[in-house]
């Protein structure tokens, strides 16, 4: 059983940081741009993953991702059944993010889906039908002008770590221009289930020669088809408060007010929303004090925005795909799987599209 660590140091901080900037450089690298031995970066980095405090992630796009869509989703429970719907929730495949907050609504879910066809099949199939849950609001995230894998922990020297022909991965407007072809998800797996596997295990996983792997990761990566994503827990992370914020503002104010929002030290996601209130913003705090001087400081500098509504979060359920403990802690990881309406059997989906043709008819 892993004991927890409840404190980070300085190096902790800065190691975290140089990984959530290249994810992959070897602990050589890693260990130059902070001052430290190859071994001691690999060592610290062994330690964080045991304890929970740290984890790292890898997703790859599918070619049948290409259209995917990003939904927020209010899920409204019967009191004495919260925790054992969040346990049902958070082992669905569409599910990244589930977090149990204050306010009027029981549950934040973000859903991941193929197409908007499966956001209503996932919230009125699956959600609805769950015992206890009695309210459900469902928000597309139009455009995302900042997403947490852009969020550093610290500040360390970046020139150390990035190559120069890497494409820049902190701008929001970055897109992948190729999906992974079929040829390369063998290689995709592998890498997601273990983001830090050397060339050479890859390649015994694969059954590829090292050479091969190394040309194939690097094209995959040129073309932004794998998102890499280093977490950390928020109650050792300086950032023990998370919250959500939703905004409006004019249409003609929006974008431009959204990319201002996403540079702020606090913004972990910044993104369009459809609905009443146009713009999310997910922030993490110092202290739950600072959420209104949080909010005085955007009134000052944004006179024109207006805050509609907040919830802070009690229990980070699942971050990025991940199981978490109520103290934010890496527990395991949950496989995204966009392509699957694994939530419902097969009578449900003919019956639904059965009643589709007919309407359509």
């Amino acid at each position: 059983m892993r004991e927890p660590h409840n404190q980070l140091d300085e190096l902790d901080y800065l190691l975290i940081t140089a990984l959530q900037v290249a994810p992959r450089a070897d602990w050589q690298a890693i260990g130059d741009a902070l001052g430290i031995d190859a071994t001691t970066a690999a060592r610290r980095w062994s330690r964080l993953e045991q304890a929970g405090n740290a984890w790292m992630a890898c997703r790859a796009t599918r070619l049948e991702d290409r259209g995917v869509q990003a939904a927020l989703i209010e899920v409204d429970c019967a009191p004495h059944r919260v925790h054992e719907i969040a346990r049902i929730i958070g082992n669905d495949s569409h599910v990244l993010n589930l977090e149990h907050v204050s306010g009027r609504r029981s549950m934040l879910v973000t859903a991941i889906v193929a197409d908007l066809a499966q956001l209503a099949r996932y919230r009125d199939l699956r959600l609805a039908r769950i015992p206890g849950v009695v309210g459900l609001s469902a928000d597309i995230l139009v455009v995302v002008h900042s997403s947490p894998g852009q969020w550093r922990l610290d500040r360390v020297d970046e020139s150390k770590l990035k190559r120069a022909n890497q494409p820049d991965r902190t701008r929001p407007d970055h897109l992948p221009t190729r999906a992974i072809q079929p040829r390369d998800m063998e290689l995709a797996r592998a890498i997601s289930d273990d983001p830090r596997a050397s060339l050479s295990r890859l390649a015994a996983r694969t059954g590829l020669s090292t050479p091969t792997v190394r040309r194939r990761l690097a094209a995959i990566e040129a073309d932004g088809a794998l998102t890499y994503r280093i977490e950390v827990a928020r109650v050792v992370s300086g950032w023990p408060i998370g919250a959500h914020l939703w905004c409006a503002t004019g249409p003609a104010d929006t974008a431009r007010t959204a990319r201002e929002l996403a540079q702020l030290r606090e913004t972990r996601l910044c993104a369009e929303l459809t609905g009443t209130h146009n713009l999310l913003l997910q922030v993490w705090l110092r202290s739950v004090a600072d959420l209104a001087d949080f909010e005085k400081r955007l009134a000052d500098r944004f006179p024109a925005l207006t805050i509609a509504d907040r919830a802070v979060t009690m229990w980070p359920v699942k971050l990025g795909g991940h199981l978490l403990d109520p103290q934010g802690r890496h527990l395991r990881g949950v496989p995204l799987r966009l392509w699957e309406d694994t939530e419902f059997n097969a009578h449900e989906l003919d019956t639904v599209t059965r009643l589709a043709s007919r309407s359509l008819g």
